[in-house]
């Protein structure tokens, strides 16, 4: 069975372990190699592969000291010449099944925080680097809002108990965006007690289950009436699809919150 653990890096990066066996390894995103290193010499287990969501350095940085220290890594990552190191390329539809794991992964594009940003989604787990955060998304550097608008339908599409793996800790001041959308939710009232009570005692808030996104996630409830209208209100004209009150949300939060 697919077993999953968070190892932190720099001050909110989760990077993913990716286990099956007591020897190997596999992880997703190492912007860090130290820490992952570390845990690998710890317990004794070889990497045998990395999954690269897309190419920003705080998810890439560490596969060069990873391969000098593992020659005959895999590496899977998106068709783009910024990644530091060779890669298997992976295009929507492929199915990949790294060394070290039964567990066969889907590719997915997913741009719009970057063009070629994609996601791996295998045992009814989701690594959705930096689309998808818990209550929140990614912002919009080289890809369009139009794009990752679209990105976020897609996940929202998928089982309702997918677990979605993001890349960061950046849940409290998510929420904290979500009840200026939404400010008379009572399930963004309870999560944010959950997820404050998680983060005193240490824990990690991710991964989340994608039902709990989608009552919770301004950027997944852009047809939502209450989160329409709190769209038009920032934007001050009428929205006529989603993409349009995704990008105000979007833009709200870039201008205002963050």
């Amino acid at each position: 069975m697919l077993q999953v653990r968070p190892i932190p890096a720099f001050s909110d990066n989760y990077i993913w372990l990716l286990t099956e066996t007591d020897d190997t390894a596999v992880v997703v995103d190492p912007g860090d190699a130290d820490p992952v290193l570390e845990l690998l010499q710890q317990e004794g287990r070889t990497l045998t592969g990395v999954l690269v969501t897309h190419h920003h350095y705080d998810h890439i940085g560490g596969i060069p000291d990873l391969k000098a220290a593992f020659p005959d890594l895999q590496i899977y990552g998106p068709d783009d010449e910024r990644l530091r190191s060779p890669a298997h390329v992976c295009r929507e539809g492929d199915e990949i099944q790294p060394a070290g794991l039964s567990t066969r992964f889907q590719v997915l594009e997913i741009p719009g925080h970057t063009a070629t940003h994609i996601a791996f989604l295998g045992d009814g787990k989701l690594f959705c680097g930096d689309t998808l955060f818990a209550a929140g998304c990614g912002r919009v550097f080289d890809g369009t809002f139009e794009q990752l608008a679209h990105s976020l339908e897609r996940i929202a599409a998928l089982p309702s108990d997918t677990l979605c793996y993001c890349a960061h800790e950046y849940t409290l001041a998510n929420l904290g965006f979500a009840e200026w959308v939404e400010p008379d939710s009572p399930a963004l009232a309870e999560r944010m007690t959950h997820e404050i009570a998680c983060r005193q005692r240490g824990e990690p808030t991710v991964p989340m289950q994608l039902d709990l996104e989608l009552a919770t996630n301004p950027f997944l409830r852009v047809r939502e009436p209450t989160v329409m209208a709190a769209a038009v209100g920032f934007a001050g004209h009428p929205l006529n699809t989603g993409a349009e009150v995704f990008t105000a949300l979007r833009r709200w939060k870039d201008e205002r919150y963050d």
